[in-house]
């Protein structure tokens, strides 16, 4: 049985596995839009992660296995190769694409130039290559991130590191060079809701108080604002570790640092204000809990000024070419990973990861997700291999114009950004374009 995974982040690399565990004769092929592998692992985790980081080597143990191909620089849709076209050649499909659009506020002001979605702050300095964008950091005294969750706390991390920090990591050159030259002194974390509902984790929070020169402020009376505070003992304890870790930090005194890191709780923002044709400060509404795990205005008003604004709100997953769609929860229709046609199950399309059941959870949160759907999958395979495919999917492609980037093409890359780094006296350092990456592939100078 043939079956195309697309997708090489974490849930396409569990899926691959689970199948090749499963079925000592499935083939594999693992397709991805970008030349190369690990999706928000490569693209995602922050640079200074580097224990998370090294979950690459997990996965780089999947994408080696004899029965599993890694085909990047490969589109699905529009532009690239047709979702009908690849359930032609393959038994089945499962899609693992992730969410890959931002949330967005809905407020005035939210489109200024200096406002910007936390993703695009992460694409810059993991280096993907689809980012254009730049100069975040540029004239900015203060910033405010929009948030309270583990990417909220890493971009807030990221514009408070100094380049002692960074440099041994694989940031890309160019944003390493921009964040050493940041102004930025004063970052504001801003949630509008209570400590308690916070989604951050508490070894993510606690990062923030290690930062050197750096000072984490807390207001106690916008801790004392949430129910559970007075008394964390009734919370899970995820929630209970981050209401004591704000605790201490609000108890503690003031000293003089280089760089001020603000957490603020039940503040909803309403505007972005301008100054000078680009944001100046976010107006802020205070909130109070309404007592149904939600949170109510009070007409009272905060302006907090920033020149650098950050939204992590969270991710959405985009339409897939083909595919049933549900908007509202921005995931493809399925039932144990079966793709769902109006009310009936398709055999031979499935999804897993984000795609699948929205984004929550962790990394490993993918594992017993990617083992549902490949569950589903085999149930199905009797009926699924009766399917005549005459040629290797790779031949097909290959003719069809597709110039897939295969295993020695990943690794020519990684070997380019040794040298890099080399180079520039540091370790490893990601090439930062799509012109890089293919020259790297291709065997030509950077």
């Amino acid at each position: 049985m043939r079956v195309a995974v697309v997708g090489s982040g974490p849930s396409g690399c569990y899926t691959a596995q689970s199948l090749v565990q499963r079925d000592p004769d499935v083939l594999v092929d693992v397709l991805d839009r970008l030349p190369c592998p690990y999706g928000l692992v490569r693209y995602g985790v922050a640079p200074d992660h580097e224990k998370i980081k090294s979950l690459q080597n997990n996965l780089r143990t999947v994408l080696e296995h004899e029965r599993v191909r890694f085909l990047g620089g490969v589109e699905i849709g529009p532009g690239g190769v047709p979702t009908t076209r690849l359930r032609e050649l393959y038994h089945a499909v499962v899609y693992c694409v992730g969410a890959a659009t931002d949330r967005h506020l809905g407020i005035p002001g939210e489109d200024l130039p200096g406002s910007w979605s936390a993703t695009e702050f992460v694409s810059w300095y993991s280096a993907h290559p689809d980012s254009t964008a730049d100069g975040f950091v540029v004239g900015a005294r203060s910033a405010v991130v929009i948030g309270v969750g583990n990417v909220a706390v890493d971009v807030t991390r990221m514009l408070a590191r100094g380049v002692t920090e960074l440099s041994p990591t694989d940031m890309p050159h160019p944003a390493l060079t921009a964040l050493a030259a940041s102004r930025v002194t004063e970052v504001h974390m801003v949630g509008r809701r209570g400590p308690s509902q916070a989604r951050f984790t508490t070894k993510e929070l606690r990062e923030l108080g290690s930062l050197p020169d750096t000072e984490v402020a807390v207001r106690a009376a916008e801790l004392a604002l949430d129910p559970a505070y007075l008394d964390p003992s009734p919370l899970p304890a995820p929630q209970r570790r981050n209401v004591e870790a704000l605790r201490g930090w609000a108890a503690a005194e003031s000293r003089p640092n280089s760089r001020r890191i603000s957490l603020r709780f039940f503040l909803r923002p309403v505007e972005l204000l301008a100054d000078g044709g680009r944001v100046g400060a976010v107006r802020f509404e205070r909130t109070v809990p309404d007592g149904r795990g939600g949170v109510r205005g009070t007409g009272e008003f905060e302006e907090i000024e920033a020149q650098l604004v950050l939204r992590s709100v969270g991710y959405r997953g985009m339409p897939v070419e083909g595919l049933p769609f549900d908007a509202e929860s921005g995931t493809v229709p399925n039932v144990d990973g079966r793709v769902v046609y109006g009310r009936s199950a398709v055999p031979g399309e499935y999804v897993a990861g984000w795609i699948k059941r929205g984004p929550t959870g962790v990394i490993g949160t993918n594992r017993p997700d990617a083992k549902e759907t490949v569950t589903s999958l085999l149930e199905d395979a009797p009926t699924l291999v009766h399917k005549d495919l005459r040629e290797d999917p790779l031949d097909a492609l290959r003719a069809e114009g597709a110039e897939p980037v295969e295993w020695a093409g990943w690794c020519a890359i990684e070997r380019a950004e040794a040298e890099l780094g080399a180079s520039l006296g540091r370790g490893v350092v990601k090439l930062p374009d799509w012109q890089s990456l293919m020259n790297a592939v291709h065997g030509s100078a950077p």
